[in-house]
């Protein structure tokens, strides 16, 4: 039999052995388990890492933050995204005008990535291959010979696109329609719903009124006038209706939802019952802007358009509400719409001018061409040659002009 004090020293030995044996244990399961797996970090790819100002390239994100909402950035332009159940995102953003290195970065909840891409200058055009036609309209429109002429000294070329402006109450300009075509130009004959004049409440067009028919003696003289004449001619009917300053806008002049696209088809389709082939019809919104009356809601169909056309203007500074704005913020989310909603039909820029006030109007139209050049579905560039609400003419200085001479010759 072992002494009291043996039987006592071993169990205490014995206990301390349990408890290392316990502790080993509880530190073998504590660290062999497997950690949760960490959140992937985020990560965006490009689909091109070059190429000309104002590309579209398309961003892919993964590893963000499941189902929130975040921004891609490149340079001024911006694009909002929302992120899928599983951290991924697809958008596509325009590049910046200027050449040289532009980082686009991605932002969601608190994740960030970035990539580079790298904005190179466009090859050289040869002459006589121009796939972007030059149109300009002026003060006096398509009988005004002079301006015209003024023009092409002042671009080094004469425009091939002519805009037009006639209201509700005149005929089909058939004289005006010879003489662009005399000049080797095709007419944009811009056919607005109204007397000039008159401001934006004029119930007498109303947009029901012109579906019920009420117009419709005046649409056939206009269509079979313009078959008979027999030559192309683009006809804009009823622009920039996605604003409120047109009484033929949605939500002015007695107008509610779906009463533009009743009237556009309905106007369309009288003034094609006459056998006017030769009219290639042109739907024209405004650059969408925040208040505008969404285009998806006014588009009247692939069968009813030949031609989508957006008009935007660079008012700088010169309006208490305006800001500068580059080619890229001014024109992309509004080409993107067009293409979402009449994917494979060209586009033109049927208006578009800058303001002197504000920044640097000659770098501004460099920047115009280089981004449009990069736009291969715009087959059109219309510049508005006025000096009204600002200065929008070609010549409001001398290096506006010369910047306008040297991208117009430089463009795709």
């Amino acid at each position: 039999m072992l002494p009291a004090s043996c039987v006592s020293a071993g169990s205490a030995r014995g206990s301390a052995y349990r408890l290392i044996l316990l502790v080993a244990a509880m530190a073998v399961l504590t660290f062999g388990l497997t950690p949760p797996a960490a959140q992937a970090a985020a990560t965006i790819t490009l689909s091109s890492t070059s190429g000309e100002a104002g590309s579209l390239v398309t961003v892919t994100g993964a590893g963000f933050p499941k189902r929130t909402k975040g921004t891609v950035v490149a340079g001024a332009a911006k694009v909002a995204v929302t992120t899928t159940s599983t951290g991924t995102f697809q958008a596509s953003i325009a590049m910046p005008t200027a050449p040289g290195t532009v980082t686009v970065t991605a932002t969601a909840g608190s994740a960030i990535a970035s990539a580079l891409f790298t904005v190179v200058e466009p090859a050289p055009v040869p002459s006589g291959t121009r796939s972007i036609r030059f149109g300009v309209g002026t003060n006096g429109g398509a009988a005004a010979g002079g301006e015209l002429d003024e023009v092409a000294a002042l671009a080094g070329e004469a425009p091939s696109i002519v805009l037009s402006y006639k209201d509700f109450s005149q005929v089909a300009p058939l004289a005006e329609l010879d003489a662009v075509r005399a000049r080797g130009a095709e007419t944009l004959l811009t056919w607005e719903p109204w007397t000039w004049g008159g401001g934006t409440e004029q119930p007498a067009y109303s947009l029901d009124r012109i579906a019920a028919g009420d117009f419709d003696a005046y649409l056939r003289e206009w269509g079979t006038a313009l078959g008979q004449w027999g030559q192309p001619v683009y006809l804009r009917f009823a622009h920039e209706m996605n604003g409120n300053w047109y009484p033929w806008a949605e939500g002015v002049n007695g107008n509610g939802a779906g009463d533009y696209v009743a009237a556009y088809r309905h106007v369309h389709d009288v003034v094609a019952s006459t056998g006017a082939t030769n009219i290639s019809w042109v739907w024209n919104p405004n650059v969408p802007y925040w208040g505008s009356t969404p285009v998806n809601q006014l588009y009247p169909g692939g069968d009813y358009v030949d031609v989508v056309a957006l008009d935007g203007y660079n008012w700088g500074t010169s309006q208490s509400w305006s800001a500068w704005q580059e080619p890229e913020v001014l024109f992309g989310e509004g080409l993107t719409q067009l293409r979402q909603l009449a994917p494979g039909k060209p586009i033109m820029i049927a208006e578009t001018a800058s303001s002197e006030v504000g920044g640097s109007k000659p770098q501004w139209i460099t920047n115009l061409f280089r981004y449009v050049s990069a736009q291969q579905d715009v087959v059109a560039l219309v510049w508005f040659h006025v000096n009204k609400e600002a200065d929008w003419r070609i010549n409001s200085t001398s290096a506006s002009a010369d910047a306008f001479k040297a991208g117009l010759a430089a463009r795709r």
